[in-house]
């Protein structure tokens, strides 16, 4: 590829005639040349042809499972307050339909932001590696936008499975020019760093932009991009989602309307900050084109589902704790008492916002290895009620939180694709009990069956729509590639 800043020399004529050949002369690449017009490309000429089976198959479970966690994310204070400040404060727009409410709809944009927030308020959506919430970024705003197509013209079913892959696609493709992003994030939340990018390569594919449109679209987002973590475990965090959704979609409607910004945006410019500005060791290399036989990573590397709402961290512990519960049920009273309990022994990754001893609300507790840990030991799992006021103040529980240490081994990075979890327990009595997790089920290398998806799917669901409804919903997402248009997905969503 040629660099970004290329160098050429040409003869110039000076003052008094004199003829010099040493002067350079910068010239700019044209896109054809740069990392950003590859992706531009790649975004607006990918077909569905390009998508194999096996990424068809592990997207459609994706949709249904980020659906379900948004329906039962509808419920929650979070989702109450940015529903209340999008109807307050904005005009209203009877277009795109809300999660688990019948008869609101808000502008195609407020739609997106409200339903990334009902599908993190919980942190019950599917988790990635490098570590990111791929879903919750894209599918809102594709929904939001297919809303607002007219009815003679939404994208079909094949069409919007396109999109949406695009959008995970392009979040994969740029946390993979970083080491750092590998690694449980410091810094940016990523979703808020490549959510945006993904939401707007997806819009910008179901309203068929042109490859420069598509380039100006991702780079107009990047100036929407970025949220520190230490907004982490609080009710802001689920924002991230929303914003990342709602300001992807907006990028791509403005570069829709011919709103340009830089061509180099995802390209590496020494001394001028594009995306760079977000990882330090970002080294960015250009899209192949479909046409080339481009692999998507979905087909290489499944996706994270969890079994209970908390930061994926968590489910390591969790499976590490039920375990050593079995082991204490069989020599005890068939149920966890504290007093058994004189020690416990935590053996995880060294990360600063998943550390917290004693969490004081339920975002706390979702980002606290102790709270999880010992909730799994005294119940034998994490539930969606292990949040609820009444079991976060059981006195049982506060016992065994009092009696937890953590070690952090060398050998166990804060690497979701390498770390492990160990829970040691020590007995009144003197006797140890220790159980190890290194890989859970709903990790990318042990996924969660079709009936298990399925199960949480409908759980989740039918908190907020009657039964025949989510089994509706179900069949729809399976047949999603076959169908015509996405109006029959639309409907059964409100």
């Amino acid at each position: 590829m040629l660099s970004v800043l290329q160098k050429t020399i040409r003869p110039v004529q000076v003052a008094r005639g004199v003829h010099q050949s040493a002067v350079q002369v910068l010239k700019q690449p044209g896109p054809e040349d740069t990392v950003t017009g590859s992706f531009g490309r790649f975004i607006s000429e990918i077909q569905p042809q390009h998508l194999s089976p096996v990424v068809f198959q592990r997207s459609k479970r994706m949709v249904l499972d980020s659906i379900g966690v948004g329906l039962i994310g509808s419920t929650t204070d979070v989702f109450e307050l940015a529903l209340q400040h999008c109807q307050h404060m904005y005009a209203p727009d009877y277009i795109s339909s809300v999660y688990g409410r019948r008869d609101i709809r808000l502008s195609p944009t407020l739609a997106a932001f409200v339903n990334g927030v009902a599908t993190h308020s919980m942190d019950f959506d599917d988790t990635w590696h490098p570590a990111t919430h791929p879903s919750g970024a894209v599918l809102p705003a594709v929904l939001a936008l297919s809303d607002m197509m007219p009815a003679s013209c939404k994208p079909s079913g094949l069409d919007f499975l396109l999109a949406f892959n695009v959008g995970i696609e392009i979040q994969g493709r740029l946390m993979r020019f970083s080491n750092e992003a590998r690694n449980i994030p410091k810094r940016f939340h990523p979703p808020t760093v490549v959510g945006p990018m993904g939401s707007a390569a997806a819009c910008a594919r179901i309203l068929s932009l042109n490859p420069s449109q598509c380039s100006h679209a991702l780079a107009i987002a990047a100036s929407l991009a970025g949220a520190p973590m230490a907004n982490a475990a609080t009710q802001c965090k689920p924002l991230h989602i929303g914003n990342a959704s709602r300001l992807g979609l907006e990028a791509a409607l403005l570069a829709s309307r011919g709103l340009e910004a830089s061509h180099l945006v995802l390209d590496a410019v020494a001394g001028v900050a594009g995306f760079n500005a977000f990882y330090e060791d970002y080294v960015p290399q250009p899209l192949d084109s479909p046409h080339d036989g481009h692999a998507f990573l979905l087909e290489e590397q499944d996706m994270g589902f969890k079994r209970f709402p908390a930061h994926l961290g968590m489910h390591w512990v969790a499976d590490a704790a039920a375990s050593v519960h079995k082991l204490l049920v069989g020599v005890g009273p068939g149920k966890v008492f504290t007093d058994q309990v004189q020690d416990i022994l935590l053996r995880v990754p060294l990360s600063k916002y998943i550390n917290r001893p004693f969490p004081e609300s339920e975002h706390e507790a979702r980002h606290s290895f102790q709270f999880n840990a010992c909730s799994a030991l005294l119940d034998g799992e994490v539930t969606v009620q292990s949040f609820t006021p009444a079991a976060m103040s059981r006195p049982e529980l506060h016992a065994l939180l009092s009696r937890v240490r953590l070690e952090h081994p060398h050998d166990n990075p804060a690497n979701f694709n390498l770390m492990y979890g160990e829970v040691q327990v020590t007995l009144v009595g003197g006797d140890i009990l220790r159980r190890r997790c290194d890989t859970f089920y709903g990790h990318w290398r042990n996924p969660l069956t079709i009936e298990s998806l399925r199960k949480k799917f409908r759980s989740n669901a039918e908190v907020v729509l009657p039964s025949e409804k989510v089994e509706r919903l179900v069949e729809v997402v399976d047949k999603l590639d076959r169908l015509g248009d996405c109006k029959d997905l639309l409907s059964q969503l409100q």
